[in-house]
């Protein structure tokens, strides 16, 4: 079995006194985070109970007008405690959002794919240490797996990742390994064949399971349920896991065969508080982006938060949609502008699209590519390489950190039945 093993004083913070203290004065967390001028990655940390500066905690304090001993309490304990640190590798890693999540619920990551030199560039910028192999998968998959990552068979924790998917014309036949040849999930299924992880993630858009009337993705389950895996699905909304953006993905776990049996997992159960806009705008820190045209501003200064085309006046409306005007449907995206007390929408891969318009609350713009950021739940230091327009585009394909750390945690706790 293969994990890394510290030993450690363990020291856990637990804010469960603050929770206590603001239900006693009738307060939610968005108005403690408003008073005290924290951010809101703060206030999310602080939901889970992880250790934040002591400056933040003073302001807290003050806003509150109590001591610390009555918001926070440590527990120490005084013996040396044996922590398993399991090992995952990651294909397809884009700018990291998956991988820094899994990161966070406790895995050492061995390695990560990733072809896109911007987006490696960002992995390496972010993590140093990390072994970020920047290159065709088609390149590595081929390679003796086990010998290129030092593991033996059976030896890694965790394979993630998720590859875009692809048409496949074999409707009621059930397909083998080599009959994917030349997808991009066939090297995800190589990597599953050669190393025979304990358990693999493989994360999708929701659209997968209709993508050609659900024969894409059953092909896919089929193959990986032929080298050795027995798998569960469910489709998962980021908004439930602690992040502010409406953003629904396919998540598909495989257990190893002959581990099926030792262990349990269960999909994270979504969290009481959803976070919206105004939890992660208001303090945005300043950073890049594309501004509007001249006359796409002026038209979106019409436009009232949380509205949409439909508020305003129709001769204008009818004169920027063109076309549009004429199609059927109730076109909510176009001339969409957000309010800061409903979650983002999908974000995407391009700051302005006619038809899925995403404009700022407050100003007639798109979000800055920190703004962008923050609704995929990626930390104020994470910083994205190359030009501006890939660095959207980065953000745009991430997994949101905050869903990849629920799920990560899951897939530990369930490999932790294992010892």
């Amino acid at each position: 079995m293969f994990y890394l093993v510290k030993w450690r004083l363990i020291v856990a913070v637990c804010y469960n006194n603050l929770w206590k203290l603001l239900i006693d004065r009738n307060m939610n967390k968005t108005e403690l985070k408003e008073s005290a001028g924290v951010s809101f990655n703060v206030m999310a940390r602080m939901g889970k109970n992880e250790t934040v500066s002591f400056e933040s905690i003073e302001k807290i304090c003050i806003a509150l007008q109590c001591n610390i001993g009555d918001i926070m309490e440590f527990t120490d304990d005084s013996k040396s405690v044996k922590q398993k640190i399991f090992s995952t590798i990651e294909l397809f890693a884009g700018a990291g959002g998956l991988a820094l999540g899994i990161e966070k619920a406790g895995f050492n990551t061995l390695g990560l794919i990733e072809f896109d030199k911007d987006a490696a560039d960002t992995l390496k910028c972010n993590r140093h240490e990390w072994r970020v192999i920047n290159d065709d998968i088609a390149n590595i998959s081929c390679l003796d797996l086990q010998e290129y990552f030092g593991l033996q068979k059976g030896e890694l924790d965790l394979l993630s990742g998720g590859a875009p998917c692809q048409s496949f014309s074999y409707a009621g036949k059930r397909l083998g390994l080599e009959d994917a040849r030349g997808t991009l999930f066939y090297h995800y299924a190589k990597f599953l064949e050669q190393l025979q992880p304990k358990m693999f993630l493989f994360e999708n858009v929701r659209g997968l399971l209709t993508h050609d009337k659900g024969r894409t993705y059953k092909t896919i389950t089929n193959i990986f349920e032929s080298t050795g895996y027995t798998i569960q699905k469910k489709v998962l909304n980021a908004w439930d896991y602690g992040v502010a953006q409406k953003r629904e993905r396919l998540i598909t776990i495989g257990i190893r065969n002959n581990l099926a049996d030792q262990i349990s997992f269960e999909f994270p159960a979504p969290h009481k508080y959803k976070p919206v806009l105004r939890d992660i705008l208001l303090d945005c820190p300043k950073s890049e982006g594309t501004p509007y045209s001249d006359y796409k501003k002026k038209i979106f200064e019409l436009v009232p938060p949380g509205g949409y085309w439909r508020d305003i006046p129709e001769d204008i409306a009818k004169e920027y949609m063109k076309s549009c005007w004429y199609m059927e449907g109730g076109r909510t995206g176009i001339l969409r502008r957000l309010s800061l007390d409903e979650p983002s929408l999908t974000v995407l891969t391009s700051p302005s699209q006619k038809q899925t318009d995403r404009c700022h609350p407050l100003e007639a713009r798109p979000f800055t590519i920190r703004e962008n950021a923050r609704c995929q739940s990626f930390p104020d230091d994470w910083q994205f390489c190359g030009s501006i327009g890939s660095q959207y585009k980065q953000v745009g394909n991430a997994v949101p950190v905050n869903l990849a750390f629920d799920i990560g945690k899951k897939i530990k706790e369930a490999l932790e039945g294992l010892q």
